[in-house]
C-alpha cells in the first residue's frame, strides 16, 4: 500500500486481516528506513504496529480518544492520521515531534513525555464526556513498565471504584525504557504465561447462568465458588479485584485476538483492560534481540548491521559519572546507586554489574527513588542517585519534604541538565535550578569538565547535607587531569579570565561561549572578566562583594529558565546589598523550549557568543551614558 496516500483512519474499516497484516509490514519497512536517517524511539513503535492499526479499525478517531502513555510509541498513530510525509523531520528542528501534540493534529487528544499519565488524564476526559452527556470511548495506551509508576496505579484505584467506562490497553512487553523490575512486573508476568484464565472464568460463569434461581443463599454460594475458582487460575487476579474487567492475554501481533478482545471491550459496560503482550523492536533483528534497552531511543543507524552512527570519541557525561562514582564506591562501603529506571540511559549497568548488592533500579518511581534515597541516608549510607533533570521534577515533594528538610546526606546526579535537543520541551532539563535553588540545606554545582566534576564528585560524598551536581547530555572533553590536585573549595566561584570593564558570570557548557566571548571583545579593546559560577548555591558571596563595588557592569550567561536561574540569584543579591551594577542576563525566558538541534535552539533562545558580546557592549554603551548624564 501507497502509505503517502494515507489522509486519516477511516481507510482502516474497509480492510480484512490479510490486508492489515500488509499494511503493518509497510509501515514496519518504512520505520525502519525512516529511523535510520533520523532516529527516534524506534524499538517501542515496531512492537506496537498492529495494536495500533487494530485500535484505529475498531475506533473512530479523533470522536474516540485515543490517550498514549508516554507518547513515543505514537509514530503509527502519526503515520495513520496523515502526518507521514513529515517524518523526514521526526525530532528536527521545527519539524515532526516525536511525541504527541495537539497543533499536529485532532488526533492528538494528549500530549505526554513522561510516564504513568494516560490513566489520570483518561478519567478526566471520560467524566468530562460524561457530564456532557456525550458518547464516545476513551482508550489509554499504557505500557507494563508505565504501569509501574505510582500514578498509575492511583487512577486505577479512581476508575475502578467509580466504575467509569473506558477501555485500558495494557501494552506488556516486558521492557519500559530498561528491563521492567518490580512485584508489579512479576504479577504481570504470571498472568502472561496463565492463558487458562480466560477460558475458565468464561466456563464458570457459563455454569453459573444455568444454575436454578432458588434463592439468594444458593446464588451467593455461587459467586463465592466463582471468585475461588479465579484465584486457582491467577494469582490475585489484580484488576478485577480492583473492580476493572480484564481480558487477556492477548496477542498483540494477531489482528483477529486484537479484534475479538475489542469488540467485546466496547460491549462492557464499565471499565476493561485488555492485556495486549507485544515484542518491542519487532521485525527488525537489532531492536528485537536487545535486553538492555538500547534500542529505546537512538539516533541514525545502519539498516544491515543496527550499528549506531556517530559516536564520540570520549566517554558520555552519564558514563563519566557512574563510573568515578563506582571508583569511589569500591573504596567506600557506604555508596549506593540508584536510578528510576535508567540504568542504561544514566549508563549504571558497570556499576549494577560489580556491586549488584549496592545497586538499586526502582523502576519508573522517582518519588519512591529519592525518598528511598533518604532513607538510605538517615541508615548512615551515602547514596547517590542518578536521575535525569525533566524525571527529578516528579519527586520534588520528596526531595524537599524527605531529603533537604531532614538535612540527609543524598547525592543527586542530575543527568541532562541543560537542553537535550530532539525529545524536546517535555524533556528539557531547564527547571532544576529554579526549583532546587529555594532548598535551605542544598548545595547546587555545575563542572566546567571532567576534572572539576570529579573534585565535585569527591566533595559531595564528604559533605553533610543532600548535594545535587548537575551535568549535561552528550560527552566529556577528554581533558587529562593535572597531578596533583587539591580538593575544591566548598562554595568558591573561579575567575577564568582577568577583565576590568566588566563580568562575565557562567557555569557548565555555557562556560566556554562567555570565554570566546572575553576574547573577541578583548580583540575589540574591552577587558572583560570571566568568572566560573561552579556553586549555583551557595553563591560565592565573596566575589560577588568584590564585583559589586567594583561597580563594573555584569552579565550572566546560563542554559537555564532565567526566572529562578543564577542570574535572578544574583540580581537579588545586588539589590538587597546596595549595589548598582548593571546586570543582564542571557538564558531562557518564560517559555517552554521545543525539539531540535541544541545549536539551532540556543540560536534562537540567544544562548550565543555573537550575542553575549553584543550584550557586553550595550551594557557598557548604556554604563557610558549614564556617566555622562551624571
Amino acid at each position: 500500500m501507497n502509505l503517502y496516500s494515507i489522509k486519516d483512519p477511516s481507510f482502516l474499516k474497509q480492510k480484512n486481516d490479510e490486508e492489515l497484516k500488509i499494511l503493518a509490514q509497510d509501515v514496519r519497512e518504512f520505520l525502519i528506513q525512516s529511523c535510520s536517517r533520523t532516529g527516534g524511539h524506534i524499538g517501542a513503535n515496531l512492537g506496537v504496529v498492529e495494536l495500533t492499526i487494530a485500535l484505529h479499525k475498531h475506533f473512530d478517531s479523533p470522536a474516540d480518544r485515543l490517550i498514549f502513555d508516554v507518547g513515543h510509541q505514537a509514530y503509527i498513530h502519526k503515520i495513520l492520521t496523515g502526518r507521514i510525509s513529515e517524518f523526514e523531520t521526526l525530532r528536527q528542528y521545527k519539524g515532526l515531534c516525536g511525541f504527541p501534540k495537539m497543533r499536529e493534529s485532532d488526533h492528538d487528544v494528549w500530549e505526554a513525555g513522561h510516564s504513568s499519565t494516560s490513566l489520570s488524564a483518561a478519567m478526566g476526559i471520560a467524566k468530562a464526556r460524561d457530564i456532557k452527556g456525550e458518547d464516545h470511548h476513551v482508550i489509554p495506551v499504557i505500557g507494563d513498565g508505565a504501569l509501574t509508576g505510582g500514578m498509575a496505579l492511583e487512577a486505577l484505584n479512581h476508575i475502578g471504584s467509580d466504575r467509569t467506562n473506558m477501555t485500558i490497553i495494557l501494552n506488556d512487553n516486558e521492557m519500559s525504557i530498561a528491563p521492567n523490575v518490580g512485584a508489579m512486573h512479576n504479577m504481570l508476568g504470571r498472568m502472561r504465561t496463565n492463558t487458562q484464565y480466560n477460558r475458565v472464568k468464561h466456563d464458570i460463569e457459563d455454569f453459573l447462568n444455568r444454575l436454578p434461581q432458588v434463592g439468594s443463599r444458593l446464588r451467593d454460594m455461587a459467586d463465592r465458588i466463582k471468585d475461588s475458582m479465579k484465584y486457582l487460575v491467577v494469582d490475585g487476579v489484580f484488576f478485577e479485584e480492583l473492580g476493572i474487567k480484564y481480558i487477556g492475554p492477548v496477542d498483540g501481533h494477531d489482528f483477529a485476538e486484537l479484534s475479538n478482545a475489542i469488540n467485546i471491550s466496547k460491549d462492557y459496560k464499565g471499565p476493561v483492560v485488555i492485556h495486549v503482550i507485544t515484542k518491542k523492536g519487532k521485525g527488525y533483528h537489532p531492536a528485537e534481540d536487545d535486553k538492555l534497552g538500547k534500542w529505546h531511543g537512538l539516533g541514525p543507524y545502519k539498516i544491515d548491521t543496527g550499528e549506531v552512527l556517530g559516536s564520540k570519541s570520549t566517554p558520555s557525561w552519564s558514563e563519566f559519572m557512574s563510573n568515578t562514582v563506582l571508583e569511589r564506591a569500591k573504596k567506600d562501603e557506604r555508596i549506593v546507586a540508584l536510578t528510576p529506571a535508567m540504568p542504561v540511559g544514566s549508563k549504571l549497568t558497570k556499576f549494577q554489574n560489580e556491586l549488584p548488592e549496592r545497586f538499586f533500579d526502582v523502576g519508573i518511581a522517582e518519588q519512591h527513588a529519592v525518598t528511598m534515597s533518604g532513607g538510605l541516608a538517615a541508615s548512615g549510607m551515602r547514596p547517590y542517585l542518578a536521575i535525569y533533570s525533566t524525571f527529578l521534577q516528579r519527586g520534588y515533594d520528596q526531595l524537599l519534604h524527605d531529603v533537604d528538610r531532614q538535612n540527609l546526606n543524598v547525592f543527586l546526579g542530575i543527568d541532562r541538565s541543560g537542553l537535550v535537543g530532539a525529545d524536546g520541551e517535555t524533556h528539557q532539563g531547564v527547571f532544576d535550578i529554579s526549583f532546587i535553588s529555594p532548598l535551605p540545606n542544598m548545595t547546587l554545582m555545575m563542572p566546567k569538565d571532567e576534572i572539576e566534576a570529579e573534585q565535585m564528585i569527591d566533595l559531595a560524598f564528604e559533605h553533610e547535607g543532600p548535594v545535587a551536581l548537575r551535568y549535561p547530555r552528550g560527552n566529556i572533553k577528554g581533558i587529562e587531569a593535572p597531578a596533583p590536585r587539591g580538593p575544591l573549595e566548598y562554595g568558591s566561584w573561579e575567575k577564568v579570565m582577568e577583565g576590568d570593564d566588566l563580568s562575565i558570570i557562567s557555569f557548565g557548557p555555557t562556560l566556554d561561549l562567555a570565554i570566546d566571548a572575553a576574547v573577541a571583545l578583548k580583540e575589540a579593546g574591552i577587558n572583560a572578566g570571566v568568572i566560573n559560577a561552579r556553586f549555583i548555591k551557595p553563591m560565592d558571596e565573596e566575589m560577588l562583594q568584590s564585583i559589586g563595588y567594583a561597580g563594573k557592569p555584569v552579565l550572566t550567561v546560563e542554559e537555564t529558565m532565567l526566572n529562578g536561574g543564577l542570574g535572578s540569584m544574583i540580581v537579588a543579591f545586588m539589590a538587597d546589598h546596595g549595589f548598582k551594577n548593571g546586570i543582564r542576563r542571557i538564558g531562557i525566558d518564560n517559555e517552554y523550549v521545543e525539539h531540535g538541534d541544541v545549536n539551532k535552539l540556543l540560536e534562537d533562545i540567544g544562548i550565543t557568543t555573537d550575542n553575549i558580546i553584543l550584550q557586553s557592549k550595550t551594557l557598557l554603551e548604556l554604563e557610558n551614558e549614564k556617566e555622562i548624564k551624571n
